[in-house]
C-alpha cells in the first residue's frame, strides 16, 4: 500500500519519453524499448565501430549497441545517464547487450572489462562514472573482472563533444596511462564507453592498454554516433 502511494505521489517516468511508467515497467516504457535503434553490429565483425579503428588499433572485436542521433531516444538516454544520475540506464544497456555478446566468439577470452576513466576532479563533480553499471553488467555476463583501477586519466579536460578528430586526438594523446602489475600481462581487455563519435578517446585508452605486454584489446560502447 505504501509503495503504491509513493508511486502515486511520485510516479516513475520513462527515461526515453518522460511518460509515466506502468507498474510492470522499469527504466523504459514498452513503446520506447520497442523503438530502440539497435545497430546489429554484433552480427558482423567489420561493422562501423570496428572500421572506425582500422589502422588505428589492432582489435579482436568492436561494436556498439545502439545508434545515437540528435534529438533521438538514445540522446535522451545518454543525457539522463551522464548528467542526471540515472545509472540504471547503464545497467539496462549492459543487460540488453550481453545477450548478444555472449554469442560473440572473439569475446569469450575477455579477462577484464575496463571503463574509460574520469579524472578525479570530474568524478568528484559528477559523483559517478556513467559507464560503471554498464561495465559491471557486461563483466558479469562474460564472467570477467570489472577493473576500474588499471587505466588512469592523467589530465582534466573540458568536454570534447564539439571538437573534431584532430583536436580530440591532440588533447587525449597523453591523457591516459596504465598502472599494471605482473598479473596484467597476457590479458584480453574489453574497453567500454558510453558513446563513440570520432573514437579519439577510445584510441588513446586502447594504446595505453596495449603497452602491457602480450595484451589483446576489444571495444564495446552503448551507442554509436555518426559524425
Amino acid at each position: 500500500m505504501f509503495k503504491s502511494l509513493v508511486n502515486l505521489l511520485y510516479p516513475k517516468t520513462c527515461n526515453g519519453c518522460n511518460n509515466n511508467l506502468l507498474e510492470n515497467e522499469t527504466v523504459l516504457c514498452t513503446a520506447c524499448r520497442h523503438h530502440l535503434p539497435y545497430t546489429q553490429h554484433w552480427l558482423n565483425k567489420e561493422n562501423e565501430t570496428y572500421n572506425k579503428f582500422y589502422g588505428r588499433l589492432p582489435l579482436e572485436h568492436a561494436s556498439s549497441l545502439l545508434y545515437f542521433h540528435k534529438e533521438g531516444i538514445v540522446q535522451q538516454l545518454i543525457h539522463n545517464l551522464k548528467y542526471r544520475g540515472h545509472e540504471e540506464i547503464g545497467k539496462l544497456s549492459g543487460e540488453l547487450y550481453i545477450a548478444h555478446l555472449l554469442n560473440t566468439e572473439a569475446l569469450q577470452s575477455v579477462t577484464d572489462v575496463i571503463p574509460v576513466p574520469l579524472h578525479k576532479k570530474r568524478l568528484k563533480e559528477r559523483g559517478y562514472n556513467q559507464v560503471t553499471e554498464f561495465g559491471k553488467a557486461v563483466a558479469n555476463g562474460l564472467n570477467a573482472n570489472y577493473n576500474d583501477a588499471l587505466l588512469l586519466r592523467k589530465n582534466y579536460t573540458k568536454t570534447q563533444t564539439k571538437k573534431g578528430l584532430t583536436d580530440r586526438a591532440e588533447i587525449t594523446r597523453s591523457a591516459f596511462d596504465v598502472n599494471p602489475t605482473e598479473d596484467d600481462r597476457n590479458k584480453h581487455f574489453l574497453l567500454i564507453d558510453d558513446v563513440i563519435t570520432t573514437g579519439a578517446t577510445l584510441e588513446a585508452c586502447g594504446k595505453a592498454l596495449l603497452k602491457i605486454p602480450e595484451s589483446k584489446l576489444s571495444i564495446v560502447t552503448i551507442a554509436y554516433a555518426h559524425t
